[in-house]
């Protein structure tokens, strides 16, 4: 068995999955070891910088990649979507902001528009900006996001493209890290998965091995959403969004005292980036979802795409047999 879909028909790929990409940690390497694997592999342009993109960009070689950015971010570098799309990448990743101001110039390049939003109000945006592919992302994600829940926001958005943009794939993303989770939003009515916190923990991605070692030994109870960590970073990210990540002794210490955090930003900005750097995941933040649960090694990506694949194909085969007898 196969799984088919409209994404994998549209892009020529062989698997429904995208690799999410997350600032810093989806480098060149990871977005290449996707795509080889069969799936559509995006490098993380996050915050923007020019020479780190140059820079993953060579490490994906010629292995046909996409590339994704922080909206609100790219809208201060705009240049930077240029920089990319002269490399010709497959897709451009939006999130996290209005992609109208960007949506004709990645068209009129040909590569597809992939728009992430966390509402159905966002959704019905995302249409109307000629999005190519709609990402639905859960309140399970890592890394920022909202409140919705994958569940009830991926139905939701294959209802509202089905009447308004048939023509629109939908992918789901928050909480899917195995076969269960690929087989169960194909049944919600998407045509694939966006993956990150699985391919987070990959042996291609660029985190540190602390704090892979402290995702594998937690749970998803063990996450939070918070905007401790973008406080204390300095980032102007917009009050609406959250980001999920593990509960450390630096969330303990500042959750809920965030105007405190702030009156001593310079100082915790500067302690924040060393700590960082050192990949320490108490002194920082380890950026994962309540996927954490599922995840019980660091493999190859190619090794979690195939069990993905296998296991999603169980699934859908299991539920077949069922409703035969």
């Amino acid at each position: 068995m196969a799984l088919s879909t409209r994404l994998t028909q549209q892009l020529a790929i062989k698997h429904p999955i995208i690799s999410a990409p997350m600032a810093f940690a989806a480098g060149g390497r990871l977005a290449a070891a996707v795509s080889t694997a069969g799936g559509l592999g995006l490098i993380g342009g996050g915050y923007g910088d020019a020479d780190w993109l140059d820079a993953e960009f060579r490490a994906a070689g010629n292995v046909p990649v996409g590339c994704g950015f922080i909206t609100w971010s790219l809208k201060k570098q705009p240049h930077l979507l240029d920089r990319v799309l002269s490399r010709s990448p497959l897709a451009i990743f939006l999130s996290f902001g209005d992609p109208q101001p960007f949506a004709a110039r990645v068209k009129d390049t040909g590569a597809r528009l992939i728009c992430q939003v966390q509402t159905r109000r966002d959704a019905e945006h995302a249409i109307d900006c000629g999005a190519d592919i709609i990402v639905a992302q859960g309140s399970e994600a890592g890394g920022h996001g909202e409140r919705r829940a994958t569940m009830t926001l991926v139905p939701e958005v294959a209802d509202l493209i089905a009447v308004k943009s048939p023509a629109t794939l939908l992918c789901a993303a928050g909480g899917i890290a195995d076969g269960r989770g690929l087989a169960a939003a194909l049944m919600l009515g998407a045509d694939g998965v966006l993956v990150g916190s699985r391919l987070w923990a990959s042996s291609e991605a660029n985190v540190s091995p602390r704090m892979h070692a402290a995702a594998l030994a937690a749970s998803g109870d063990d996450t939070i959403r918070s905007q401790v960590m973008d406080l204390a970073r300095k980032l102007d990210w917009p009050s609406r969004y959250t980001a999920r990540v593990l509960r450390n002794a630096y969330i303990e210490r500042w959750h809920g005292r965030e105007a405190e955090l702030l009156a001593v930003a310079d100082e915790e900005a500067a302690k924040y980036r060393q700590a960082w750097a050192e990949g320490d995941p108490e002194g920082s933040n380890t950026f994962i979802g309540e996927a954490a649960g599922l995840i019980q090694a660091i493999e190859p990506a190619a090794i979690i795409i195939e069990r993905m694949v296998s296991g999603a194909e169980a699934c859908v085969q299991r539920a077949a047999n069922a409703v035969k007898n």
